[in-house]
């Protein structure tokens, strides 16, 4: 079933920067706003290094970039999507998702650094993890099933944001991307070799599907 701009989710089922709402659209503001950018492949050099720190806040260029990793990241439906992924080297990731629990997360962080997280609330979980630089194959990959992330948001505000389950999975796989990791390198060399393969054969149906979602929000990809 399509979703309308302007469809809203009722309740309070929503956190937006990590607190509650009463609703929020399913296409928000920043998708609508939002330029969609190429997403970089697995392989481009911008993906295998440390991204830098963002020294500015409140800035046009820092807003208009999470607007369109919004917007990207919507296009491909994506769970979340980091800077380094639209080929910028800045400490960014945005997220909108559901979780395990039916909740929809939806944010930004800056500068983001994962917690150490009590042994008492955590336990190892092995779950399919994709990643939309490697269009197409989905491989299980360990990860915490909790996650706290402290960063800034796009004007410096302090930000914590606390994960369970899926949503904990996203933000450990995002601040990894900033780190010049994906998830490919958590992988034996033979799964890896073999997803590799899997992105090549899927890539080009992916993109043409990413293509038609943008087309459908009115927007043109952005190389």
């Amino acid at each position: 079933m399509a979703t309308e701009f302007g469809d809203t989710v009722p309740d309070r089922r929503v956190r937006v920067q990590g607190e509650p709402v009463a609703s929020w659209p399913r296409v928000t503001a920043e998708v609508e706003r939002g330029a969609v950018r190429r997403i970089t492949v697995v392989g481009e050099e911008v993906l295998g290094r440390r991204c830098r720190e963002v020294t500015e806040f409140g800035t046009a260029g820092l807003a208009r970039l999470i607007d369109d990793m919004f917007a990207t990241n919507h296009a491909a439906a994506g769970a979340g999507l980091a800077a380094n992924q639209v080929d910028v080297d800045l400490q960014v990731f945005v997220w909108d998702i559901t979780d395990d629990w039916g909740v929809r997360h939806v944010g930004h962080i800056v500068n983001p650094v994962l917690d150490e997280v009590s042994a008492d609330d955590r336990q190892l979980v092995e779950e399919p993890e994709g990643c939309l630089s490697v269009p197409g194959p989905y491989r299980v990959v360990p990860r915490l099933d909790r996650a706290v992330v402290r960063g800034r948001d796009k004007d410096g505000n302090p930000l914590v944001i606390d994960g369970r389950g899926y949503f904990a999975r996203c933000l450990q796989h995002e601040t990894d991307h900033l780190h010049g990791r994906l998830y490919l390198d958590r992988l034996v060399r033979r799964e890896r070799k073999t997803a590799l393969r899997e992105m090549r054969d899927a890539a080009d149906e992916v993109f043409a599907r990413r293509a038609a979602a943008a087309k459908r929000l009115g927007k043109e990809p952005v190389a």
